[in-house]
């Protein structure tokens, strides 16, 4: 199954009553969780399953980023392979995409983003 450009995780449990892995029914909501050192952390609550399930995605790196796009608005985006966006200076740490590059060695945001060839061409010019 997948939803917004990530591969949701599917449950094989039979007690697992949402049918995603790392959701549980949270009273009449749904929490994504994840297990990290061993130890249980909380990613959210939710309207429904589908929703936490997608925070699960994210938290467990499952982003697969659209066709990377060269060009836009007449600037060449800086590409990268080692990326999981497809772009240089963009990363993907919530639900936008957020552009950054150095200044003096220090990380400078430039913004966040709905898209990554957005946050790409905010890096780019």
């Amino acid at each position: 199954a997948e939803a917004e450009g990530l591969r949701l995780h599917l449950s094989s449990r039979s007690n697992n009553t949402t049918g995603y892995t790392g959701v549980v029914k949270h009273g009449s909501r749904f929490k994504a969780q994840d297990r990290r050192d061993g130890k249980a952390v909380s990613l959210g609550t939710f309207d429904t399953a589908v929703e936490a399930a997608v925070a699960y995605a994210r938290a467990a790196g499952e982003y697969q980023p659209p066709t990377v796009v060269a060009e836009a608005e007449g600037l060449r985006l800086h590409l990268s392979s080692s990326n999981s966006t497809g772009y240089k200076g963009v990363s993907h740490p919530s639900g936008r995409f957020q552009a950054r590059h150095r200044v003096d060695g220090e990380e400078v945001s430039i913004g966040l983003f709905d898209t990554a060839v957005e946050a790409a061409v905010a890096y780019a010019r």
